[in-house]
C-alpha cells in the first residue's frame, strides 16, 4: 500500500474525512439567489459590416412556445430596419429547412438573403457555410436572434466571438421555453462567460440598436 493510500486510510478512520453533503453541491442551490439582470446597452452599428442573423425561427419549435411567438413582431423591425440599411441577413432554418415552416411569413428571407447550409446544433458557425460568407462580404459584427436563447443564440454568439466578430443580442429578439432560460443566456453572454465572450458581446434591446458610421 502506498504512503498516501495509507494516510487517507487513517484519516478515514479517524474521522478526518470531509462531512457528510459536503461534496454535494447542490445542496447550495436552493438558497442561491439569482443575480441582478444585465444592463441593456445602446449600441451604434456599422450598417456595411453588420449582418442579422435569423435562427430557428420554424412553427414546431417557435410556434409551440408562447414566449418565441411573442417576440416574432422584434424581430421583424429588426429584419425591416436591417432592409432599409441595405445589411446582410442570414436565415438558419431548422427541421425540413423550408421557408414555409417559418412561424410567421412576415419573417422570410428573400432574393439575396443568405440561407445558411449544413448549421445544425446550437453554434451555427460549426461546420457551416456561414463564416465564409460573412467574411465574404466584409461584416465584422452580427446582431443574433433566435429560438432558443440558450441554445441557437448563445451559442451562436460564441461562435462569433471565438472567430473575431462583435456580437449584438437584443434580448426581444431571443427567446426560449421560459424565462430563466432567456435571462441565464443574457446573464452568460454579458457577464457569465469567458472574458473573450463577455468583452465582444453587447447585449441590448431592438430599440437601442442605432444605424450609422
Amino acid at each position: 500500500m502506498t504512503r498516501f493510500a495509507i494516510g487517507l486510510s487513517l484519516a478515514i478512520a479517524s474521522g478526518l474525512a470531509m462531512p457528510a453533503g459536503a461534496a454535494d453541491v447542490t445542496t447550495e442551490w436552493t438558497s442561491i439567489k439569482a443575480p441582478a439582470a444585465p444592463q441593456l446597452k445602446p449600441v451604434t452599428v456599422d450598417p456595411r459590416t453588420t449582418a442579422l442573423l435569423v435562427l430557428d425561427l420554424m412553427k414546431n419549435n417557435c410556434g409551440a412556445r408562447p414566449r418565441c411567438q411573442a417576440m416574432v413582431p422584434s424581430v421583424k423591425k429588426l429584419i425591416d430596419a436591417a432592409r432599409a440599411n441595405n445589411m446582410m441577413i442570414a436565415y438558419n432554418l431548422t427541421g425540413a429547412g423550408k421557408v414555409e415552416d417559418m412561424v410567421d411569413p412576415g419573417l422570410a428571407p428573400r432574393a439575396g438573403d443568405h440561407m445558411i447550409k449544413e448549421g445544425r446544433g446550437a453554434n451555427k458557425f460549426y461546420n457551416s457555410s456561414l463564416e465564409p460568407a460573412l467574411k465574404e462580404k466584409g461584416i465584422r459584427t452580427v446582431i443574433v436572434t433566435g429560438t432558443s436563447a440558450q441554445g441557437a443564440v448563445a451559442g451562436t454568439t460564441q461562435g462569433a466571438t471565438e472567430r473575431g466578430f462583435k456580437a449584438v443580442v437584443p434580448v426581444d429578439g431571443m427567446s426560449s421555453e421560459d424565462a430563466f432560460n432567456e435571462l441565464y443566456a443574457a446573464w452568460h453572454l454579458a457577464k457569465g462567460g469567458p472574458v473573450a465572450l463577455v468583452d465582444n458581446v453587447t447585449v441590448t434591446r431592438g430599440d437601442l440598436i442605432k444605424y450609422g458610421n
